[in-house]
């Protein structure tokens, strides 16, 4: 995997022209050719151009185009006598909120940076101000000032489903504003490498330069940003799959830095994996759908509200929880305070309970372990390092190599001792030399996000 503006490891669009001949012979039997333009769907959608004779999303897609910007993020040169402003890297985003100037990004689009420029596709370009970021769900906000600005209409994230068209934009490769077009095909995707995770999945082709763009429905509202792509080449080019993160996370990101600066979330004290067929097996169930409960934090609210080691939460808040993901996306965007009702099987019978969710614990403990629950595992102290219990499938580790069972003692070269020194060693950094005791040897691998 690999990552670049996307920064890729860290974080596409088959065509769908084998599947645009049935759509067009069910939009050309209801308008009967009487040349008049038929919507899929709505006022969104493919429609029939009788002017042109031709089929096109257009009409749902362009009202959308105009709040597209690209990002450029500024640095200051390091070397040579010019010390004024240099361009660092670039990527997209997208003006919510055009009254008030808003435009979200991807957190990695302006890492580092001290200054930011927003080109318009009107051929304007406006500097930006840097609200302020979250890089566990890897958003950012920026606020420009300027007249005639577009922006995106917004819906909610949670009625999506996978085969629903979607509309990637950005400004890819250095070209100007791209449209690309594709399927969701999947939801609830995680183990990416952010600590909070729900992510959309879609095929649309999205490459360098369109992290932070819009990710459109058929009727060009916003249902995520662009963040992530998984490729398998050593190029880190499209390869079909990219990740989104849903507006419903956006949206409470969004809403906190707006109105604090900051993001304040809570935790509940849950170390929690995705429910695999094998994990199934060993506790007698028949669903493969849930996060598994691992460990719970002495004097939690996870302990208060009596969840258990073994337990497997199906429910959380009135959702269906899908794995490990889908419960830290969910306590995720919660503030202390706010009560959580808990569906869990306990010995193959279902309970009860309810989470209040606390203020979060400042400390390395906590940080080496969200640390490492956003590689895709799950780990405990242990001697001579931290042995890993779960690793998810699909996730940074499991791309590594890594395996259940591995003690890891070394990153970077420096001991691991325990999760406070995992987590001062691993934070902020994309690339990991992690060094295991697998059957009594040492084996390395690399883990990059």
């Amino acid at each position: 995997m690999s990552s670049q503006c996307l920064p890729v490891a860290r974080k596409r669009g088959a065509s769908l022209s084998v599947a645009l001949p049935a759509l067009m012979v069910a939009v050309v039997a209801c308008a009967g050719w009487s040349g008049q333009a038929v919507a899929q769907s709505g006022s969104g959608g493919m429609t029939y151009d009788a002017r042109r004779g031709v089929y096109s999303f257009a009409s749902g897609i362009e009202h959308a185009l105009p709040a597209v910007v690209k990002v450029t993020t500024m640095g200051r040169a390091t070397s040579g006598m010019d010390d004024g402003p240099k361009a660092l890297q670039g990527g997209s985003g997208v003006i919510i909120d055009a009254a008030k100037g808003i435009v979200i990004t991807n957190h990695h689009v302006i890492d580092g940076g001290r200054s930011f420029t927003v080109d318009l596709p009107d051929g304007r370009f406006l500097d930006a101000e840097l609200v302020g970021a979250d890089e566990d769900t890897d958003i950012a906000v920026l606020r420009v000032r300027g007249s005639g600005l577009a922006q995106v209409a917004q819906v909610n994230s949670d009625d999506l489903q996978t085969g629903d068209l979607a509309f990637a934009v950005g400004y890819p490769l250095g070209l100007d504003q791209t449209l690309t077009m594709g399927v969701i095909s999947g939801l609830n995707r995680t183990g990416r490498g952010d600590t909070i995770e729900d992510y959309i999945q879609t095929d649309a082709a999205v490459n360098s330069g369109n992290s932070g763009g819009p990710l459109l429905d058929s009727r060009g509202r916003l249902i995520g940003i662009n963040t992530a792509i998984l490729s398998g080449g050593m190029g880190g080019g499209n390869d079909g799959i990219a990740f989104a993160v849903p507006t419903r996370i956006m949206r409470f990101v969004v809403d906190q830095i707006l109105d604090h600066g900051e993001v304040k979330r809570g935790q509940v004290g849950l170390v929690v994996g995705s429910l695999t067929a094998p994990r199934a097996r060993e506790l007698g169930l028949n669903i493969v759908r849930g996060a598994v409960v691992h460990d719970v934090t002495p004097g939690s609210a996870a302990e208060n509200a009596g969840l258990k080691r073994g337990d497997v939460i199906v429910s959380l808040q009135d959702r269906p929880m899908s794995n490990g993901g889908s419960v830290q996306a969910a306590v995720g965007i919660t503030t202390a305070g706010t009560r959580l009702p808990v569906v869990y099987l306990r010995d193959g019978r279902e309970a009860r309970t309810a989470l209040t969710v606390e203020a979060p614990v400042t400390g390395k403990t906590y940080l080496g372990q969200s640390e490492a629950i956003a590689r895709g595992m799950t780990v405990k102290p242990v001697s001579g390092g931290l042995q890993v219990q779960v690793v998810e499938a699909g996730s940074l580790a499991a791309s590594a190599g890594l395996k259940a069972g591995d003690v890891v003692t070394r990153i970077n070269g420096t001991s691991v001792d325990g999760l406070a020194a995992f987590g001062r060693l691993v934070q902020g950094q994309d690339k990991l030399a992690v060094t295991v005791l697998r059957d009594g040897e040492e084996q390395s691998f690399d883990l990059a996000r």
